[in-house]
Order: C-alpha cells, then sequence, then structure tokens
C-alpha cells in the first residue's frame, strides 16, 4: 500500500485553490500558477472566464517564496492580476520561453526538457527541469498557447512532478520514460472545456489523472486545478471518484 504520509513528509504540498499550490522541496519553497484574484469574470480574448471562489490565502499571508512555476502567463484562470504583483518580489520565475519574454523581470523561459540548478539553502543544488505539457488536442498551440510542466530532482529526494495544463497522456509517457516513476505528482485536473476544439479536454479529466499516476509509478497524487474557476467542468469529488473506481485512492492527498 501507498505511504501518502511519509512522502508527504519529504515533500509538503498545499494547495491554495485553483491551479496554485505551495511546494517545498529541498529547502526552497515553489508557488504554482499563482492566482489570488477575487471572484469575478476574467476577459479571455472573446472568452469571460468566471472564478467561483477566492484562494485560501491573501499573498500577504503567505511568507517568502523562492521560485514560481508558472506553466503559462496568458490565461487569467493560471496567472491573475495579484500573480503578476507577486511575480515582482520571487527571486526565480521559471516559465515558458515565450512568457519569459513577456514577463521580464526574474522570468525565466525553458524549452520542454531544458533544465536549471538552483541552490539549496543548506548546501548542495537541486534541478528544476521543464517537462512538455500541451493545452488541448494536437495542434491547440496557436490557440492555446505554449504551456509547460516541471520536474522537481535532487540526489537526496524523491522526484516531484508538476504537470501544468496538460490535457495529452502521451506526453505523460514520455516524461515517465524520461525520469522514471514520480514520487509526487501535482497533476492539474479539472477537465477543462471551452468552445474551443468543439469542447475538447484542454485539461485531462479525473479518469486520465488515475491513468497519469499509474503511468508515472507516482506514489502520492495531488489534486490541483479543479476547483474555483466556472470552466473546470470535474471538481475534487470527481477526481476521488476516479481514483477510487481505479483502485488508487490510497495514493490521493487532497487539500
Amino acid at each position: 500500500m501507498t505511504d501518502v504520509r511519509s512522502t508527504a513528509a519529504q515533500i509538503p504540498v498545499r494547495v491554495l485553490g485553483g491551479p496554485t499550490t505551495v511546494i517545498e522541496y529541498g529547502g526552497l519553497r515553489f508557488l504554482t500558477d499563482p492566482t489570488f484574484d477575487a471572484p469575478g469574470d476574467y476577459p479571455l480574448g472573446d472568452l469571460v472566464l468566471t472564478k467561483t471562489a477566492a484562494c485560501s490565502i491573501d499573498p500577504a499571508d503567505l511568507g517568502p517564496v523562492d521560485v514560481v512555476l508558472l506553466s503559462h502567463d496568458e490565461h487569467p484562470d493560471n496567472l491573475d492580476h495579484a500573480g503578476r504583483a507577486l511575480l515582482g518580489d520571487v527571486p526565480v520565475v521559471l516559465t515558458t520561453t515565450g512568457g519569459a519574454g513577456r514577463l521580464g523581470g526574474t522570468a525565466r523561459g525553458l524549452a520542454p526538457w531544458e533544465a536549471v540548478e538552483l541552490a539549496r539553502p543548506d548546501g548542495g543544488t537541486l534541478t528544476v527541469t521543464a517537462a512538455p505539457a500541451l493545452h488541448g488536442p494536437e495542434g491547440c498551440e496557436p490557440v492555446t498557447g505554449e504551456v509547460v510542466g516541471f520536474v522537481l530532482t535532487a540526489t537526496d529526494l524523491p522526484t516531484a512532478y508538476v504537470s501544468g495544463d496538460n490535457a495529452s497522456l502521451p506526453l505523460v509517457r514520455e516524461i515517465a520514460e524520461r525520469v522514471g516513476p514520480v514520487d509526487t505528482a501535482v497533476l492539474f485536473v479539472g477537465a477543462v472545456r471551452t468552445p474551443f476544439f468543439d469542447g475538447a479536454l484542454l485539461t485531462i479529466d479525473s479518469a486520465q489523472a488515475a491513468e497519469a499516476a499509474q503511468i508515472l509509478g507516482a506514489r502520492r497524487v495531488v489534486p490541483a486545478h479543479c476547483d474555483s474557476w466556472g470552466h473546470f467542468t470535474e471538481s475534487r469529488d470527481d477526481v476521488v471518484a476516479a481514483f477510487a473506481a481505479a483502485g488508487l485512492a490510497d495514493r490521493l492527498q487532497l487539500g
């Protein structure tokens, strides 16, 4: 049986709402896709995305952040106004190559499989490697934009993976083949659908998340990106049901 508690002690993960999580790894605090704006309507081209719930914490109460892992900067449900303001106080922001050009400041763009070493406060380094991601069906990039995931590794720590807004299980298989079993997988789920591509999935759904966990050999799965927005068509309850149906309920960490 998977021991979620032991891996959670090594790599604490806290889901704050939507895609925003805090991950502690190797003595550094990582923040994913910061979204702290109030509930309301947020335009995205011809679409309006509706935020339905506030983040569980105010950014002023977040404490120090060493690194932001930003899967993409072009959608308000992954980077909002308050999130952009926070980036100016973060020493390292890792994101897509295009996003780094738009954001400037401390943002650094990583192409898929490009890696960066970060100094750990107690000595040594850890590595963040950009993982490929696809925000919709094949050929979606001109519409949905460039997206990236992240793999965290260190010689003395198990591997962690942050999916970003990925809808491609073939890319999950590629990641598993490249980095081996993943201890902790923070999966952006929610079965996002919009009018784009006739309502095709723009992120994985709950059943695909369970399949991704098996592909990755993940000992612990932390579902994020499954609440707080109206275009997320599945909830955390759907994730729980899918993992139970797949016999993987013991791998889930909720919240």
